[in-house]
């Protein structure tokens, strides 16, 4: 007789970076890595591992199952981060939420930093460092989006400036 158990869809991802197509780096691009490895994670039914306390906290005959969904989601955080941010994340005997969070209090200790390095950036773009306008206007949209996303709104105003 067949097996009725069912694969857990977390299971079934064989490369996290075709669906988290972005390495976390520097920070710059910290919003968006995050977004799309919560969707990840949502559509694997895996959140709960980045987001309870609670996620390995049990003691009913399915912890190897969670302990095994577990270390998918800490691989997959490993996977998809730059190597320079590897050695400040990686515990042996580490949750997947221990490394989320050490990877988040990474950034958000480093936030006021980031802030000033871009908005220094920001003022600092010439036009004459770009082939076209285009690519000018890209980047400066691209910097005060990231600058919205820590926090620090450019305005429209500003931003036409």
């Amino acid at each position: 007789m067949a097996s009725s158990t069912k694969l857990h869809p977390a299971t079934l991802v064989t490369n996290i970076k075709t669906c988290v197509p972005i390495q976390l780096d520097d920070g710059l691009n910290h919003n968006t890595w995050v977004t799309l490895f919560q969707l990840q994670c949502r559509g694997n039914l895996v959140d709960n591992h980045i987001t309870s306390k609670d996620s390995l906290n049990t003691s009913d005959a399915k912890d190897s199952e969670r302990q095994r969904l577990n270390d998918i989601v800490r691989t997959w955080i490993y996977s998809t981060i730059s190597p320079s941010l590897l050695p400040s994340i990686v515990r042996p005997k580490d949750s997947a939420l221990d490394a989320w969070n050490r990877l988040e209090n990474n950034f958000q200790n480093n936030r006021t930093s980031r802030i000033l390095h871009l908005e220094s950036q920001f003022n600092n773009l010439s036009l004459s460092n770009f082939p076209h306008v285009k690519s000018y206007c890209n980047e400066l949209q691209n910097l005060a989006t990231t600058l919205t996303n820590l926090g620090t709104t450019i305005s429209d105003n500003r931003l036409a400036l």
